[in-house]
């Protein structure tokens, strides 16, 4: 029934999917340009209309009584940002124990103009040896799905280049919230 719901939404908003890349078992999906509120909207109804397994990280400040509930059910692990917890470690751990894991994130971290992506998606796919699937939501040719992934080697500076390379020509919804450089 979701899947249904979902396709349906993306008709109406007039997004098409895209898939150029099989998603493995194991994997960290980046989502850019994360500019919006609505980004998370459209890429869970993405993931409900392919059916796509994917977690994701989540403030742990949302995860109260009835919300978490809701939260949980539907993918999202609690990040706890106020303290020291080896978040990179935790999902590497999460990754080596299971048959079936793919987690999803926005490494912008937000949806307003960042300086720089968050890293962590980098080095829990280096630690955990799996892929980095790149996704994306461009406003412009409302266009969404998988359309590279890259195997990393340890070489940062050259594979952070490679994605940012990719993801040059993709729009958010609010152009001014995005930085094409990410490191």
């Amino acid at each position: 029934m979701l899947a249904l719901v979902s396709k349906f939404i993306l008709k109406i908003l007039g997004w098409s999917i895209i898939n150029e890349v099989s998603l493995p078992n194991k994997a960290i999906i980046i989502c850019a340009p994360h500019t919006s509120n609505w980004d998370f909207l459209i890429a869970r109804c993405y993931t409900y209309a392919t059916k796509i397994k994917a977690k994701y990280l989540i403030k742990s400040e949302l995860f109260y009584p009835i919300l978490g509930s809701l939260i949980n059910m539907n993918g999202g692990v609690p990040v706890y940002r106020d303290s020291k917890n080896k978040l990179v470690n935790q999902v590497v751990d999460r990754f080596n124990e299971e048959e079936n894991f793919i987690i999803a994130m926005f490494p912008e971290g937000t949806r307003k103009k960042v300086d720089k992506w968050k890293t962590g998606f980098y080095y829990i796919a280096l630690n955990a040896n799996i892929p980095v699937c790149l996704f994306k939501m461009d406003y412009v040719t409302k266009e969404i799905g998988f359309f590279n992934a890259i195997n990393l080697k340890g070489d940062f500076k050259k594979e952070m280049q490679f994605i940012e390379d990719q993801y040059k020509n993709h729009q958010g919804k609010i152009l001014a919230n995005y930085n094409p450089k990410i490191f």
